[in-house]
């Protein structure tokens, strides 16, 4: 269920605006009020807001201190600013921000509803953003992206690891299978894909177990056997090195940001 806090210390407004997003959202939405920055700064020390529909003018803390010292927070969540008075340097500010739109007083519950709905499909769209980058390592990403230009060897080296990651490999049974030098294929990986084999190896064994935790039951014992580590002690500690967590951690924080999602 998303959760919406609407801030305006005018009360009208306030309960005006709550009314309308809890008839749209029909249940699917928990819509909490604030009638100033303050207690919108206490509420979301408790818990967690998706969307912050604030007023600029208010009392002590304005809309865009509060849209400031929100941004800070681990989580934080997207914004709307509502305002009756058209100032450019408000709205030219709020952007600078991120805020994901700007409305004016008297409020249009049609627009309202659509800057709403547009607002929390960002929020959604950034969690998975989040999602992706913890699940895909951006080196291996960039030697995926050049495969193509790779030498045959190479490229025949890079599909051979993809395929029999769960076996124990070793840079100099490679380069036999190709028919190679070892050390000579040794330069030739890292020259063309800006790793060393044994990086390469390891980061290529990370990600497929990222995948694992993420989209399995499967234990951490059978997870390090998939990716080629013979024992789980082992597997934990490389993961922990490169990842900085453990494979618990990383699948709990994973699954905490599907939920988030949902």
């Amino acid at each position: 269920m998303k959760t919406i806090l609407v801030v305006d210390d005018e009360p009208r407004t306030r309960e005006g605006v709550r009314k309308a997003l809890e008839a749209w959202g029909a249940g699917r939405c928990r819509v909490a009020a604030a009638a100033s920055g303050a207690e919108a700064l206490e509420w979301l020390e408790r818990q967690e807001a998706n969307l912050l529909i604030t007023d600029v003018r208010m009392p002590q803390i304005g809309g865009l201190e509060l849209v400031e010292r929100v941004a800070r927070l681990p989580h934080p969540p997207v914004v709307l600013i509502i305002s009756g008075h058209p100032e450019f340097d408000y709205a030219r500010r709020a952007l600078q921000y991120g805020v994901v739109d700007y409305l004016l007083k008297p409020l249009d519950k049609k627009r309202l509803v659509q800057a709403v709905e547009t607002a929390l499909k960002r929020e959604e769209d950034h969690h998975r953003i989040e999602r992706m980058e913890k699940l895909v390592d951006p080196k291996l990403l960039v030697v995926s992206g050049e495969e193509r230009a790779y030498g045959p060897q190479v490229q025949e080296a890079v599909r051979y690891i993809r395929e029999h990651m769960h076996e124990p490999i070793t840079l100099r049974d490679l380069a036999e299978l190709l028919h190679v030098n070892a050390s000579y294929f040794s330069v030739l990986f890292k020259e063309q894909t800006g790793l060393t084999f044994s990086e390469y190896l390891t980061r290529r064994r990370m990600q497929r177990a990222k995948e694992l935790l993420a989209g399995t039951r499967l234990s951490v014992n059978e997870i390090a056997e998939r990716t080629g580590y013979q024992t789980a002690k082992y597997f934990v500690k490389v993961f922990r090195s490169l990842e900085g967590a453990s494979p618990g951690q990383y699948r709990r924080s994973v699954a905490e940001s599907e939920e988030t999602i949902q």
